[in-house]
């Protein structure tokens, strides 16, 4: 990450360089400012020696400031993520009440029109890039129907409403963007629940449960659906870094000021402070979201409890 953004064509000291050189009235060149900010902001060195440096501030928790916002990392990142847990919340709770039923009504009508059509809209959902879906609901739902606002967070007369009233515009401008991220996401776990659950469901356990006289229902949710929920939860596992990682050009695109415009705005513009301590970020819930992933195996499997 560090290598890359050094390597951008588009740099944020160059463009700072470019800036004070037109305001100085020529009084310093443009290399002469570019070697001073370089020196300033610690670019007068290699890639290797300037990530070492970096590193060796960030083990004991100094990320520096944002040169893009000009304020302390930490600081941007406080303000903006919780537009973010709040949109991705949501979006996950839609994908566990939409996928599951549904992967499992799948499996339990195989190769049936029911089948083959929440076959068709997960490999629908699978396939459209996050750009090329977003555009499309904001073109059908906002430009063409005029149902939903084409970005933003909060309306015009935001200010003057009540608290109920704030909560409600804010959670209407955030629909098309937590629809499109339910969307890309809810394809691979409906699929997946599926697959699981025909496997599921041809087990000789199964079989016996049936054979004995019990309900589809009690076979279904009691039996199968709880062996089903072990993959299921190794699938989970990633999908909290993924959804933090994948707002990125959803929040972009709808001008939500979550933690994924912020970083995407850091990373084109060459913000190495900020966009380091977002691949930081994601490293440290990728290794959350994997031991959440150790604790509900226990939940779910009692094989795997340690006495």
């Amino acid at each position: 990450m560090y290598s890359i953004i050094r390597c951008l064509p588009a740099s944020y000291i160059e463009k700072m360089a470019r800036q004070f050189a037109a305001s100085t009235n020529g009084r310093k060149t443009y290399q002469e400012w570019l070697a001073e900010l370089n020196r300033v902001y610690g670019m007068d060195s290699s890639i290797l020696s300037g990530f070492l440096k970096w590193g060796a501030n960030a083990i004991r928790g100094n990320f520096g400031d944002s040169w893009k916002y000009m304020r302390p990392v930490t600081e941007v990142f406080r303000e903006s993520i919780w537009w973010s847990v709040l949109m991705n919340v949501i979006t996950f709770a839609l994908e566990i009440v939409i996928c599951i039923p549904l992967g499992i009504l799948a499996a339990r009508k195989q190769y049936s029109k029911t089948d083959y059509a929440v076959t068709v809209f997960a490999l629908a959902c699978i396939s459209l890039p996050s750009f090329y879906l977003a555009t499309l609901l904001k073109y059908f739902l906002s430009v063409k129907a005029g149902i939903f606002p084409l970005y933003g967070l909060t309306g015009r007369m935001y200010n003057s409403m009540t608290t109920m009233q704030k909560v409600g515009d804010v959670l209407y401008h955030l629909f098309l963007p937590v629809l499109t991220l339910a969307m890309l996401s809810i394809g691979g776990l409906m699929r997946y629940t599926r697959t699981n659950m025909l496997e599921v469901l041809s087990t000789d356990y199964i079989r016996t449960a049936r054979a004995k006289g019990l309900p589809e229902s009690v076979v279904i949710n009691k039996h199968a659906f709880r062996n089903t929920l072990i993959p299921l939860v190794s699938y989970l596992s990633y999908l909290l870094p993924n959804m933090f990682g994948g707002a990125m050009i959803t929040e972009e695109i709808f001008q939500i000021p979550g933690i994924g415009r912020i970083a995407y705005q850091a990373m084109i513009t060459g913000d190495i402070p900020f966009a380091m301590f977002y691949a930081v970020f994601l490293m440290i819930l990728t290794q959350i979201s994997l031991i959440i992933a150790d604790i509900l195996y226990a939940v779910v499997d009692p094989r795997v409890r340690i006495n």
